[in-house]
């Protein structure tokens, strides 16, 4: 397959001390093409899974970046910074002492639904600027906090004579790890920083799937580049399948309404999401809605073709 032809999703190792574009940028470079996306921002500190969407496939970037995320992040108690990870420079310092059992007990706290302030090294936008840009202006701004969800969250190990630990949680979009930590610290009535990340899964795809740069300079150098490219639809295997006759098929290359008789194995349920194929083909995200003359239609909610 020609190198322009590329289309699927490459799972990358992000290496530490690259931001996301620049994973994009040399993979554009290598892969020869243009037509290339990620799908969930990482810090140049962190490492880990990082899917980046090629060809075709760039239109499922903004699912990835929606979906939830598991990272393994280390910390430090004691002091704060103002970006609230080793990269950025201390603020404040704290002799505060927290027990293991303190620590145990205080990220309870932090599973569930709760609202987290974005910080400002970050790339929120608030009246239309990054909040990152306004930062290394010497501003700090009034920003809204979000909603996020904490599913899990463990305390992998704790040295309380370093005051230092490793935390394992998986964590609903646009969540701040390092935020979860100096919020930790604060809770402890001491201060914390996080001084490692790694993304071990990005919603389905975790972190032993992924590759790094020279595994896919070396593939594309044996002309076989498309071999390490999952299949769009690998992204949507929590959703059920649904095939299309040759009628239905052609109706949804209109963006027509598709009845229930054009579409085997369509869900019964108002606003579920589903993978439609043709001829075994991945063609695009149905989700079925209520029809005006009553009853189920399957209706195009993103095309992949």
């Amino acid at each position: 397959m020609p190198t322009n032809e590329l289309s699927g999703i490459l799972l990358m190792n992000k290496p530490q001390g690259f931001t996301s574009h620049d994973v994009v940028a040399k993979l554009r470079g290598i892969l020869k093409t243009r037509k290339i996306g990620h799908g969930g921002t990482l810090d140049p500190l962190a490492t880990g899974v990082l899917p980046v969407f090629i060809g075709g496939a760039t239109k499922a970037a903004d699912f990835a970046a929606a979906q939830d995320k598991e990272y393994v992040a280390g910390f430090t108690l004691g002091y704060s910074t103002d970006t609230q990870d080793v990269t950025g420079q201390t603020l404040q310092m704290s002799g505060n002492y927290a027990s293991r059992i303190a620590v145990e007990r205080a990220i309870l706290h932090f599973q569930g639904v709760q609202q987290q302030l974005p910080p400002m090294y970050s790339a929120v936008k608030v009246g239309g600027q990054k909040l990152y840009d306004l930062a290394r202006k010497g501003r700090e701004v009034e920003r809204p906090s979000r909603e996020i969800t904490v599913h899990e969250i463990e305390l992998l190990d704790y040295d309380e004579d370093a005051q230092k630990g490793t935390l394992r949680c998986l964590v609903s979009k646009g969540t701040y790890v390092r935020t979860l930590i100096n919020d930790l610290g604060e809770h402890l009535r001491t201060l914390a920083c996080m001084h490692s990340l790694v993304r071990t899964r990005s919603g389905a795809y975790p972190l032993a799937q992924c590759v790094g740069f020279e595994q896919v300079e070396q593939a594309m150098a044996e002309g076989i580049g498309q071999q390490l490219l999952l299949p769009t639809d690998s992204l949507f295997l929590d959703h059920p399948a649904v095939e299309l006759t040759e009628e239905g098929a052609e109706r949804a290359s209109r963006g027509a309404v598709i009845f229930p008789r054009q579409a085997s194995g369509m869900p019964e349920t108002e606003g579920a999401l589903c993978r439609v194929y043709h001829a075994g083909r991945f063609l695009m995200l149905g989700q079925v809605r209520a029809l005006d003359i009553g009853g189920l239609g399957l209706f195009v909610y993103k095309n992949f073709k």
